[in-house]
């Protein structure tokens, strides 16, 4: 049996707890590793949490300046030469662009590094599909991304969520949710076929365990329906019967919703409320205005009409809650459409996963204060188009 079979089999036939401890195991024997250690992104994607199993305890690293946030940031291997002229190759950890995380491992030195890197880069992808499923079972992943307790409906909110971001040929998809540890209300759901892209993005009524309950309401109606195989204007139809028949009015929520065909490139478009959405464009950016239709659960049996937008490869579509736009800076003044733009155009050169989290970092220091009062969420879809023969 080769290494990396050997590596991948150790990681297929472990305990869900217990798979830090085989792949430590395996790269040890085959590798010749002198130490493995795993560290998974926290929610707000500030600090790399190491997976520890007491009494094996690590400090977190930064995301922004530290080899390991290097390899994380830029989703490429990167080797970390030590004092004692050991090599510490840092991996990245994902999953069909779903960044987790990071896999560092010490080997005796920089040829061993650059002898095994490009296989140890496939054992942490191997890794990043056993983190997920073992998810399933064991809570000791999900408690390594936690640098601060999760209020209730955070915890309630994080699981709702599809991931933090996905790429296939024809798009890159990436979003980030703040405050991370405490929700208002703002979600983002995706799903793929393999011709069309769904994509919700959603601002709902109230604070904490209220606005999670009227979110995971709404959120499941349109999936139940998008499952139904139904289109997008009819799933906004059962999803605002299924809130209001609950509410009867009283509360209702906000959604941008897409439907992109990826061959033809194009999407059908359901606008019920607050949400955004800018398209940078040749070095351009602007606002992309829908006609405006009523939020889900505001009335009974309101119908919904579908609109159509095309989208050019090289396209980016930032979409943007009214925790973004609408933002206050102590001075009262709105954040506004021209700081967007300019902040959507300052990072027009980083990848998609990039750019929540910076236009989130422009958006704190307008803000004036780390903790906001309400959700912001940023959305980010770089559109590639389908490849010729696709």
């Amino acid at each position: 049996m080769n290494r990396f079979a050997a590596a991948e089999r150790a990681l297929r036939t472990a305990a869900p707890h217990e798979l830090l401890d085989a792949i430590r195991a395996v790269l040890t024997e085959q590798y010749g590793a002198e130490d493995v250690e795993l560290f998974m992104a926290d929610y707000g994607l500030t600090v790399l949490q190491p997976v520890s199993v007491l009494p094996h305890t690590l400090e977190p690293v930064s995301v922004h300046n530290s080899p390991a946030g290097r390899a994380f940031g830029a989703q490429q291997p990167f080797c970390e030469d030590t004092r004692d002229g050991r090599a510490r190759l840092h991996l990245p950890v994902s999953v069909r662009g779903d960044r987790l995380g990071v896999l560092s491992v010490t080997l005796p030195d920089a040829g061993a590094a650059r002898r095994w890197e490009s296989e140890l880069a496939e054992v942490a992808d191997v890794l990043g599909h056993e983190v997920v499923v073992a998810e399933r079972d064991t809570d000791l992943y999900l408690q390594a991304r936690r640098k601060d307790r999760l209020t209730l409906a955070a915890e309630m909110q994080w699981h709702l969520l599809p991931g933090r971001s996905c790429s296939r040929p024809e798009y890159d998809l990436a979003a980030q949710l703040e405050p991370a540890y405490a929700i208002f209300g703002d979600n983002f759901d995706w799903s793929a076929t393999a011709d069309h892209l769904m994509l919700y993005v959603t601002n709902g009524m109230g604070e904490g365990i209220e606005a999670s309950l009227l979110t995971n309401l709404a959120i499941n109606a349109l999936r139940n329906a998008r499952r139904a195989g139904i289109s997008i204007a009819d799933q906004a139809a059962l999803a605002d019967q299924a809130v209001y028949a609950h509410y009867q009015g009283r509360c209702y929520l906000s959604v941008l919703m897409f439907d992109f065909d990826l061959a033809a490139g194009r999407a059908s478009v359901v606008d019920a409320g607050s949400p955004q959405l800018l398209r940078l464009r040749d070095g351009t950016v602007e606002r992309v205005s829908f006609d405006a239709q009523l939020p889900l659960g505001m009335f009974e049996e309101t119908d919904y009409v579908a609109q159509e937008f095309d989208i050019e490869p090289g396209d980016r579509l930032v979409f943007v809650s009214d925790g973004v736009h609408a933002v206050a800076s102590p001075k009262g003044e709105a954040y506004g459409e021209a700081a967007l733009a300019r902040a959507v155009h300052a990072t027009r050169l980083l990848p998609a996963a990039e750019v929540p989290r910076s236009v989130l970092r422009e958006l704190t220091g307008h803000r004036g204060e780390a903790v906001p009062d309400d959700d912001a969420l940023v959305v980010c879809l770089d559109w590639h188009g389908r490849p010729s023969g696709g």
